[in-house]
């Protein structure tokens, strides 16, 4: 029960028994003894190293008056070595430490095989090699912690009191391990044990403040290790429990608050939510002041608490924090004994406040002090170790700042050698080397002498290290906003290069990555199904489950275990792909494809890949039949200028209060006036479509018929623009659509996937209408737009119609599982922040991207999405393509039409006659009949509502093939 009251009483019965006993009684040593462990129990409850003192002498005497064969020698040698080992962890003397392990090894020896006492010793044992461990940095002093607290655990029978310790005693030693190795696996066998040992830790019991505290430290090192912030959120709500239960006085309370200052400056990192940097400060001044002279967790306080004076003074450039931080690194150092594992992190930190203060006041000795620092934390690193890649890094950046002060070369040299050592992949964590090889790019483009293209070429191969299939969709989308635009800018530093092919390449293999990753988990596997047919089914099955993992759908085990889940699959997924790569002929299997596989995608006109880059453009253009990639430099159109463009059109359309189809606007508002969105288009002419249309050579013949037609694949913000729409309307002959049919993909890899089928029978055409939904505008014209439809099908295609009630989410889910086409004329919805949760409104409920995913349909022709917005995407994440229509394509829909902003409810019927009118006499959408059909369709609307009334007629675009 943890009450103080009972601990007392039992002390002074112990200590009146002991009295009553005479010298040479049989008892004496048992008396001794139990004393002996209540003083030890005092002590782990309040701290008094005056009752530790007194255990020691107490199991000393038991010890000694003991005879040689005694049945309770093994019991008071393990007790003397507990105590003993306390002590170590109280005052660290490493004597203290090796008569702990002395006399619990002593203690095993003795104890027979199927005593009951067996499990304890080893347990006890197991801990004394852990203190070793953490104290020396021997590994085969973890080894044997692992396996005395492998063997207590396992001797330990269900149900015993004794359980929650030894699982709490393994979780620790398996944490010890994947913090030295970086082996994920030990990692999750630590949760899983720490875990279980909290599931059986009983309310009320002394331990439980202690295994919400390992809990808690195992998520943080799994949230540093995958950076899943339900991870984090994890370890502040069990490190917060941990201290809540602590009681005032205890002396583990320093190490509860110290963990959760650790886990609140973990969030600011994350958030960056000054608040949090400010309680973690205040957690960590709390542990150092509650943390005795003398104590061996002393240089951890003062440690922790640097780094958040450190953190403070990057971010408030606060010269008393960063006077802190020097204080609490260089007092850490001071107290940290030679040999001891966190003597490299220690030396690491301070040189990280001293180039901080180089930078700030430019005193050549601090940098010195700096480089110092590296040096000795690199050369105390061992090899393997999951820290070394980043110390490495933090000694490339004290190199470079060392050859700005000095223009010598061999630091150069020394500064580029420290760089490519620290991206390399190894035991460290794949996301600390992408960043550090993002960060050598990073700084890179400001000094070209730290090779560029080669920092891009160590991120761009991380890349997908980093955005891990292991991670939840919500967690790849943030990691790729930390990246930034890194494919664009990588692109174009290869295109000033001459290597059209890489800058192609890293365009296509840095971009829509999640989309691109699901898109492999759905690979036919034919070829290597006819080689090797085990391999085949098992890497079918794998990939099954990791696309359902990754889909939004519910995790098919428990919600605790989805994450270790999704972590296996992932695991098993690339032990697959290396098996299946090392057969011959299997050495690019699902590898990204090269710019020659890339180059096919461009089966039916010119593909138009431009990079919109901060300071200029370029198009790279792929021509069928050529075997080689044509750039046009675009100097007269930045990132910028599409940014810029953006906002007008959107002003624009928040004028005309185009949020949602059919949507009308009450009057009384008072409106801004419309910008001019006509300099807008003409910029994308004159900057960026006409340059490449005089390339192609289309402007110079003015009769061709029927139309060219190009794809085109824009980067960046150009990816909000309508390209098929550009235009200077103030001059004849100068608009896109006079020249060319236009059509989208947000890769070259969707057109490559979607593979012309040879059409053996008509399409069956499913059509959706909900013309009334809860909270949303009437929409009237879906009766007419399916009307439309049904009339152009009659005997051209089997024709099938969910409307109102009928069209619910899963009769709609099914009846797309046996149509080739399906046109959703209804309200959508685009969630950025999960984009599997975006999905068409219908009757009773919402059908989502997740539910359609799940299906994994194959080989289906045209979507038609009469909806809302369906191809906008994220304005925090452009090259991603989070919108409805690219999850389409990913969910097998060769062809897509859709909305780049709202449409009138009016003219969605005009433009889904003329659509299927052409459609149906073609009888197929392959060879990009359905970009035509919209191009035709839309010159219809155009005419109807007037040329000028560009945002009436531009929304609609066809995407795919």
């Amino acid at each position: 029960m943890g009450d103080i009251n009972d601990l007392e009483k039992a002390i002074e019965c112990h200590s009146r028994a002991l009295a009553l006993t005479p010298d040479g009684h049989p008892g004496l040593p048992h008396r001794h003894a139990a004393l002996g462990v209540s003083y030890t129990d005092r002590y782990q409850r309040m701290g008094d190293i005056a009752d530790l003192e007194k255990a020691i002498e107490c199991h000393s005497r038991a010890l000694a008056l003991t005879p040689d064969g005694h049945p309770d020698l093994p019991r008071h040698h393990g007790n003397l070595g507990l105590s003993y080992g306390h002590r170590y962890q109280r005052m660290g003397d490493i004597t203290d430490l090796e008569k702990a392990t002395e006399h619990l090894s002593r203690a095993l020896a003795l104890t027979p095989d199927g005593h009951p006492d067996l499990p304890d010793r080893h347990g006890n044992l197991g801990v004394s090699y852990t203190d070793r461990y953490q104290r020396m940095g021997d590994i085969a002093d973890l080894e044997k912690a692992t396996e005395h607290s492998s063997r207590a655990l396992a001797l330990t029978p269900d149900g015993h009191t004794g359980l929650p310790r030894r699982h709490a005693d393994l979780g620790g030693s398996y944490r010890d391990r994947y913090r030295l190795m970086g082996d994920t696996t030990d990692l999750e066998k630590a949760i899983e044990c720490d875990s279980r040992a909290l599931a059986l830790t009983p309310d009320g019991h002394p331990d439980l403040p202690d295994r919400h505290g390992n809990l808690g430290l195992s998520y943080g090192d799994r949230y540093r290790r995958m950076g899943d912030i339900t991870d984090l959120e994890k370890v502040i709500e069990h490190s917060s429990r941990a201290l809540a239960l602590t009681p005032d006085g205890h002396p583990g309370l320093p190490r509860r608050h110290a963990d959760l200052g650790g886990s609140y400056r973990d969030r600011y990192q994350r958030m960056e939510d000054i608040n949090d940097l400010e309680k973690a400060i205040e957690c960590h001044s709390r542990a150092l002041a509650l943390t005795p002279d003398g104590h061996p967790y002393l240089p951890h306080c003062h440690a922790a608490l640097g780094a958040s004076y450190t953190d403070r003074f990057q971010r408030m450039w606060d010269i008393t924090a960063l006077e802190k931080a020097i204080e609490c690194h260089s007092r850490a150092l001071a107290l940290t004994p030679d040999g001891h594992p966190d003597l490299p992190r220690r030396h690491t930190a301070l040189g990280v406040s001293y180039r901080d203060r180089y930078r700030l006041r430019w005193d050549i000795n601090d940098l010195e002090k700096a480089i110092e620092c590296d040096s000795r934390a690199l050369a105390l690193t061992p090899d393997g170790h999951p820290d070394l890649s980043l110390r490495r890094y933090k000694m490339a950046i004290s190199y470079h700042e060392q050859y700005q002060n000095t223009d010598d070369p061999s630091h150069l040299h020394a500064c580029l050698t420290s760089f490519r050592q620290s991206s390399k992949l190894s035991s460290a964590a794949p996301r600390d080397v992408f960043d550090n090889a993002l960060r050598w790019a990073n700084l890179a483009f400001e000094h070209p002498y730290l090779n560029p293209l080669e920092a891009l070429r160590e991120a761009m191969d991380l890349l997908p290290h980093f955005i891990w299939l292991g991670a939840t969709t919500a967690q790849r989308y943030h990691d790729l906003v930390l990246i930034e635009n890194l494919a664009v800018r990588a692109s174009a530093t290869a295109i000033r290069s001459s290597k059209c092919a890489t800058g192609l390449e890293w365009l296509e293999h840095g971009r829509c990555i999640v989309w691109n990753q699901s898109l492999v988990l759905r690979s036919p596997l034919d070829n290597l199904k006819a080689s090797h047919p085990v391999l085949a089914a098992q890497l079918h099955a794998v990939s099954a489950q990791l696309h359902h993992a990754n889909s939004g759908s519910p995790p098919l085990e428990s919600v605790d275990d989805a994450p270790e889940h999704r972590h296996r699959l992932a695991k098993e997924y690339s032990h697959l792909l290396a098996q299946a790569r090392s057969f011959p002929g299997f050495e690019d299997f699902l590898q990204p494809t090269k710019a020659t596989g890339l180059m096919r995608a461009a089966r039916h006109g010119p593909v138009v890949v431009i990079n919109c880059h901060q300071n200029d453009c370029d198009a790279l253009v792929i021509v069928p039949g050529q075997d080689h990639i044509g750039h046009v430099s675009l100097p007269n159109y930045t990132q910028y200028k599409a940014q810029n463009g953006w906002s007008e059109i959107e002003q624009l359309l928040c004028n005309k209060s185009l949020r949602e189809r059919g949507f009308k606007p009450k009057g009384g508002r008072v409106r801004e006036p419309d910008p001019d969105i006509g300099s807008v288009l003409a910029d994308l002419w004159n900057g960026l479509v006409k340059p490449v249309l005089e390339h192609l050579g289309y402007l110079a013949d003015h009769t061709t018929d029927p139309l060219p037609h190009i794809t085109w694949c824009p980067t960046g913000a150009l990816s909000f623009l309508p390209l098929h729409a550009a235009g200077d309307y103030d001059q004849p002959r100068s608009r896109v659509f006079d020249y060319v049919v236009s059509s989208y993909t947000p890769t070259l890899t969707a057109l490559l996937a979607s593979a012309p089928t040879v059409a053996n029978r008509a399409p069956r055409v499913l059509a959706v209408g909900q013309m009334a939904t809860s909270g949303y505008s009437q929409l009237p014209g879906t009766a007419r737009e399916l009307a439309s439809i049904k009339t152009h099908t009659q005997d051209r295609a089997e024709y099938s119609q969910l409307t109102g009630s009928k069209a619910t989410a899963t009769a709609v889910l099914d009846a797309m599982e046996e149509h080739d086409w399906v046109h959703l004329a209804c309200h959508a919805h685009q969630n950025v922040t999960d984009p599997t949760k975006s999905g068409f409104f219908l009757h009773g409920g919402r059908l989502d991207l997740a539910a359609i995913n799940q299906r994994s349909f194959r080989n289906k022709g045209l979507a038609f999405l009469s909806a809302c917005q369906t191809a906008t995407g994220d304005e925090k994440l452009p090259d991603e393509a989070i919108h409805l229509a690219s999850g389409m394509l990913m969910a097998g829909y060769r062809s897509v039409i859709a909305t780049k902003w709202s449409v009138m409810d009016e003219d969605a019927p005009v433009v889904a006659d003329a659509v299927y009118g052409q459609l149906m006499k073609d009888g197929d959408i392959g060879n990009g009949q359905a970009g035509r059909a919209l191009h035709n369709a839309v010159a219809v609307l155009r005419e109807k509502v007037g040329e000028r009334n560009i945002a009436r007629w531009a929304s609609y675009i066809h995407i795919g093939s």
